[in-house]
C-alpha cells in the first residue's frame, strides 16, 4: 500500500521533471500553433523542440457541460508546451465516442486519450488502436478498467473513494437523508460514486436519475423529489452544473435541504462562498487533460510512463469548502479549477 501511494504521489513530479530536461524554456516554433497557446491561458512556459505530434483527445462530453471546458483547457495547455496539435472531439453516446476514436486511428495520429465512463463499448476501438501501435491513455472515467483494456496509463479519481469520503463528509455534517442525483445513466463513474456514499453514509440514500441533458427537466425532477418527501435533508449532485440548477430546485420547493456536489467551476466557487452550497469534491480536471497529453508526449520522447503503468496517477479528491474556497476560486475564475 506504501509503495502504490508513494507512486502515485512521485509520477506527475517525475514526468515534469521529465519534461523539463526535453524542454527549452523560453524557445518559441513557428508550429507550435499560436491557437493552443492563446487557449492554455499562458499555462504553459516553454516550447519543446521536438518534431510535430498528432493527439486526439475524446471524451464523452454532453453539450454545455462546462466540467470539460476546464479538461480541453488543460490538455491545451501541454499541447502547447509539447508542440502538439491536439484534436478534440466528444459524444455522450458510448456508440458515438467509439467511433471518434476509430475516426482517430484512421487518421493516424500519434496518440489518443480517451474517457471510459462505458468501458464495455470501447474495448473494441482501444484494441484496434493498440494493434495499430498508437498509444492509448485514460483520464477521468475508467479508474478500474483502464487495465483490462490495455491502456497505457490512468488520470484522474477513483470515484469509489471519491464516493466513500463524499458520505463520510455527509455524516460529520449531521446529514440524516440524502438523494444522489445521477445526470447519465449508465456512466459507470457515477455509479462508483452513488454507490461510495451510500456504503459510508450512515444515512438514509436515494438515487435520483435526471436526464442531464436536458437542464429544465433537471430542475423539475429534483423539484418534485424534494416535494414528495420532505425529510430529504441533502442533495448530492455529481457535477457543478447540477449543483447550481438544485440550488433553484430546492428554493422552488420550499425545501430547507442542503446541497453538495462533485466537481467545481468559477459559478460553484462563488456559490460555496456565498453559503449556497456547502462543499465540492474536487478532482482536478484541468490536471487530468494536462497529464494525458503530456503523458503522451514524455512516451513518444523519452519512454516515460507515468505511474509506472501499473498505479492510476490519482487528480482527486479533495474538498472544497467556505474553509479553503478562495484559494482555489482564483484560478477556478481562469478556467483551470
Amino acid at each position: 500500500m506504501e509503495r502504490s501511494s508513494l507512486s502515485r504521489r512521485l509520477a506527475p513530479a517525475v514526468a515534469l521533471a521529465a519534461a523539463a530536461a526535453l524542454t527549452v524554456a523560453g524557445c518559441s516554433s513557428s508550429s507550435g500553433g499560436k491557437k493552443a497557446e492563446e487557449s492554455a491561458d499562458g499555462a504553459s512556459a516553454g516550447k519543446a523542440t521536438t518534431p510535430r505530434m498528432t493527439v486526439a483527445l475524446v471524451t464523452h462530453q454532453s453539450p454545455g457541460d462546462t466540467f470539460w471546458d476546464i479538461v480541453r483547457k488543460g490538455a491545451e495547455a501541454a499541447a502547447a508546451k509539447d508542440n502538439i496539435k491536439l484534436v478534440y472531439s466528444a459524444d455522450p453516446s458510448a456508440g458515438a465516442q467509439a467511433t471518434l476514436v476509430q475516426n482517430a486511428i484512421d487518421q493516424k495520429v500519434d496518440g489518443i486519450a480517451i474517457t471510459l465512463a462505458k468501458p464495455d463499448a470501447m474495448k473494441d476501438v482501444v484494441s484496434k488502436a493498440t494493434q495499430a501501435n498508437i498509444p492509448v491513455v485514460g483520464l477521468n472515467s475508467g479508474v478500474s478498467d483502464w487495465k483490462k483494456l490495455g491502456l497505457m496509463e490512468f488520470f484522474g479519481q477513483d470515484e469509489t473513494v471519491a464516493g466513500e469520503a463524499f458520505g463520510k463528509k455527509l455524516d460529520e455534517l449531521k446529514a440524516k437523508h440524502a438523494v444522489c442525483v445521477v445526470q447519465e445513466q449508465g456512466n459507470v463513474g457515477l455509479t462508483q460514486r452513488c454507490d461510495g456514499l451510500k456504503k459510508t453514509f450512515s444515512g438514509k440514500t436515494d438515487v435520483l436519475y435526471v436526464n442531464g441533458t436536458d437542464m429544465p427537466s433537471v430542475k423539475s425532477t429534483i423539484t418534485a423529489k424534494l416535494k414528495q418527501d420532505k425529510s430529504i435533508d441533502y442533495v448530492a449532485t455529481l457535477g457543478a452544473p447540477f449543483a447550481l440548477t438544485a440550488v433553484q430546485s430546492v428554493s422552488d420547493a420550499g425545501s430547507k435541504a442542503k446541497i453538495a456536489t462533485f466537481d467545481l467551476n468559477k459559478d460553484l466557487t462563488g456559490a460555496i462562498s456565498k453559503g449556497t452550497i456547502e462543499f465540492a469534491v474536487d478532482q482536478q480536471p484541468w490536471l487530468q487533460g494536462y497529464l494525458a497529453i503530456d503523458s503522451l508526449w514524455l512516451y513518444k520522447n523519452n519512454g516515460n510512463y507515468m505511474g509506472g503503468g501499473e498505479q492510476p496517477v490519482l487528480t482527486g479528491p479533495a474538498f472544497v469548502d467556505k474553509s479553503n474556497v478562495d484559494a482555489v476560486a482564483k484560478y477556478a475564475a481562469k478556467g483551470t479549477r
